[in-house]
């Protein structure tokens, strides 16, 4: 055969023959020779756009075939027993595949209609093609509710513990799970919506005691009214979307490109891949890819899902749950860069000098497929001599080179002076029944720093794309404090004797060289805390305002669309510049910018808020079996009515109220925040060790009362009167407590002059 073969030919040959792929093996299949050679090479080319073909090295490959991991939906239960399913990623032209689901013993009951991620592997000579384990069940999409159960005397009601959900639902008999008189459910709807009557649930999870652990966090999200479930309709579009193909992409394929993300992480919404740059006018360079998901590819402008997303403004984080700004098919799948499956991408490619600093990049919007996906511990384990069987064959061409440029980056970083502020950050590990088993402080490894530089470097670069484009964009904006903070945090050092220079215009270098000072001593913890007290919480802005924390000139949210509504607006703004796509910024987005950073600004606040409360409701139930221990910790606060105690072990915050401090009066000063008792002027400031006793730990508020044993490790004195600090002292010790502190204040101005 010696004409140039049409596509079905060539499709219809490599069906027939899967060893004899190559491009080479199937120009001599049609006696292809010379010039023509190039021809061939554009069909296979197209071939591989239309996504009938895919190319592994150099070979090709028919894309009939599932992916390893791929979301299956179960079909139909046959007469056996046995589960059939189909894929909800059918890219091929042939028949769509059966699969038959192979479920393990301690596997949920699957039932039609039912959507899971599932392993897949092909079988032959049987009536279905493929078998499948479940990794997850990702579930239908009913309506739910939550509320405490009140058993009647046929089923029973749902109280729901939304004060904005006044409606009843109704629990048949027989739907009611087990559930008991006065516990906490969690139902989905059942049956059609009907017009009249009390809605019906089937309760699906009992979670006992409304005060239990397990409910915490549906308590927060439900109180602070973060949307947990979402519309059929938003269903429905991510169940509809299909797999991006090659086509106006670049291909990014045979790039070893990682994720590293924390070892339970769900999704994956960046990749990486360092090595050093061949360019002789860049000698001791590195060259950094950050390749991150192309949710902008399927949450397109005005669509359900879109409005969904904006809506929720971002993914919310608990001990026991996530809250997810995209549904799961989006979230956990189609955009998740998992491990050796195609995926969309927004790529960025950035060239480092010798001194870290960012000397050039390009933005792509390409097809990858990552080579591995592994997590933080298990790549400094490696990196520190002992790799896994994982890491062991990455790391001359992957891991090395990452913390290569790494070390780049960290000498830029230093140059730059970012904020460096010490706080530690709580992991509050939970057991299968939602019981808090501890509370540690996660490790900051040199992998987390890493991820970290590599990503603030993508999010300049892309603020910097679309500034120099004139493209609108939403920045990430963190202005510096105020000047009333900024005297606040002056007065602080100086009582602790440690220098902040006045008269000249602050930069985070200042402030790091008074965290340094502070470092290693008693007052190290008070300088960490009333520095962060005097920032300004960060916010996004169609207005450039800086980045003062980073000490950065440009930042913007780039590398995390799949969790944050800021990066899809980013991501479009790169679309529409670059011109890549129908699916980039409207004018209708650019009208509401504004109002789109203040929407998404609060809905990140209420997040925290609500992961703040869990915190310390799970904090409060780890610590209710412990009531009547002393516990270590430092004084984080002071108010006119107590003082607040950071524990050392948990980090947990507790009161001790005024009224239990001793047997005498204590002035509040507002202006040193301290406390001074009008008998004895023992004074009472931030930062001071104590020695505390746990009196009560409630679950359900959160709330942790404590007593205080003994300050700076001498024990509370107790005075000679009956005086507990029941009412105000007269009129004598009042004036006394205040002569002290004038006393206190006067001694502190002799040591600033000295």
């Amino acid at each position: 055969m010696s004409h140039l073969p049409s596509k079905s030919e060539i499709l219809d040959w490599i069906a027939e023959n899967p060893t004899l792929t190559s491009k080479r093996d199937i120009a001599k299949a049609f006696g292809i020779k010379g010039a023509a050679r190039i021809d061939l090479k554009r069909i296979l080319k197209e071939l591989e756009a239309e996504g009938h073909l895919e190319k592994r090295k150099k070979t090709y490959r028919d894309p009939d075939r599932l992916p390893p991991v791929s979301v299956l939906k179960i079909q139909e239960i046959s007469p056996d027993g046995d589960l059939f399913a189909k894929p909800m990623e059918w890219q091929g032209e042939g028949v769509e595949p059966l699969v038959l689901v192979v479920p393990r013993a301690s596997d949920p009951a699957l039932g039609e209609g039912d959507r899971l991620l599932a392993r897949v592997q092909e079988v032959r000579g049987e009536e279905y093609h493929y078998t499948a384990r479940l990794i997850r069940r990702i579930g239908h999409n009913p309506r739910k509710v939550l509320g405490v159960f009140r058993k009647g005397s046929e089923g029973g009601r749902i109280l729901p513990i939304d004060k904005g959900d006044g409606k009843e639902w109704l629990v048949p008999e027989g739907a009611a799970g087990g559930a008991k008189d006065g516990e906490l459910v969690e139902a989905e709807q059942s049956g059609p919506k009907g017009r009249m009557g009390l809605p019906r649930a089937r309760i699906v999870n009992r979670l006992g005691d409304p005060t239990a652990p397990k409910a915490v966090s549906l308590i927060a999200i439900h109180q602070h009214g973060i949307p947990d479930d979402f519309p059929d309709a938003v269903i429905a579009e991510a169940d509809a979307q299909k797999p991006a193909v090659l086509s106006g992409r670049e291909d990014m394929r045979d790039m070893p490109l990682v994720t590293i993300d924390p070892a339970d992480a769900r999704d994956h919404d960046d990749a990486c891949w360092a090595h050093a740059d061949d360019d002789p006018k860049n000698e001791g360079g590195y060259v950094i890819w950050v390749a991150i998901a192309d949710v902008a590819h399927y949450v397109t402008p005005g669509s359900a899902l879109d409005r969904e997303a904006k809506k929720r403004g971002n993914s919310s984080y608990f001990p026991d749950r996530v809250v997810p700004m995209l549904p799961d098919r989006l979230s956990g799948d189609l955009c998740s860069l998992h491990e050796g499956v195609p995926r969309a991408c927004v790529a960025v490619r950035m060239q480092i000098n010798a001194m870290g600093e960012k000397i050039g990049h390009r933005f792509v919007r390409g097809l990858m497929r990552s080579v591995a996906s592994l997590n933080y511990q298990e790549v400094q384990e490696a990196r520190d001599g002992t790799p896994n069987d994982k890491c062991g064959p990455l790391m001359e061409d992957v891991i090395d080179p990452l913390y290569e440029a790494y070390d780049l980056l960290a000498r830029a970083r230093k140059n730059r002076q970012p904020l460096d502020l010490d706080l530690p950050e709580r992991k509050v590990i939970l057991s299968d029944e939602g019981k808090v088993l501890s509370v540690n402080f996660r490790d900051r490894l040199d992998a987390h720093k890493l991820i970290e530089e590599f990503m603030i470097l993508a999010n300049v670069a892309a603020a910097e794309t679309l500034i120099a484009k004139k493209s609108p964009l939403l920045f990430r904006v963190h202005e510096e404090p105020s000047p009333e903070k900024l005297e606040a945090l002056r007065e602080t050092a100086q009582s602790a004797g440690l220098p902040l220079a006045k008269g000249q215009v602050l930069q985070t270098r200042h402030l790091n060289a008074l965290l340094n000072a502070a470092e290693g001593t008693d007052h190290d913890e008070l300088i960490n805390i009333s520095t962060l007290r005097a920032m300004t919480q960060a916010y996004y802005s169609p207005v450039n305002f800086g980045h003062f924390g980073l000490a950065l000139r440009n930042y913007a949210h780039f590398t995390s669309p799949i969790r944050r509504y800021s990066d899809l607006i980013v991501h479009r703004g790169l679309i529409s510049s670059h011109g890549w796509g129908k699916d980039g910024l409207t004018p209708e987005d650019i009208e509401r910018l504004e109002n789109t950073a203040t929407h998404i600004s609060d809905t990140e606040r209420r997040s925290m808020m609500a992961e703040r409360d869990t915190t310390d409701r799970y904090l409060a139930a780890f610590l209710s079996e412990r009531v009547g221990n002393e516990f270590t910790g430092r004084i984080s606060g002071v108010a006119k009515f107590g003082v607040f105690v950071r524990m050392d072990d948990t980090g947990a915050d507790g009161l001790i109220p005024v009224r239990s401090l001793g047997r005498e009066y204590f002035h509040y000063d507002r202006e040193s925040n301290t406390l001074m008792g009008s008998d004895t002027g023992l004074t009472i400031g931030i930062g001071q060790r104590v020695t505390v006793k746990l009196l009560e730990a409630l679950p359900v508020t959160g709330g942790i009362s404590l007593e205080l044993i003994s300050l700076d490790g001498k024990d509370m004195p107790r005075g000679p009167t009956g005086f507990r600090g029941k009412g105000k002292p007269g009129r004598r010790k009042l004036v006394k407590a205040k002569r002290k502190s004038a006393k206190v204040k006067r001694k502190v101005e002799r040591k600033r002059r000295g």
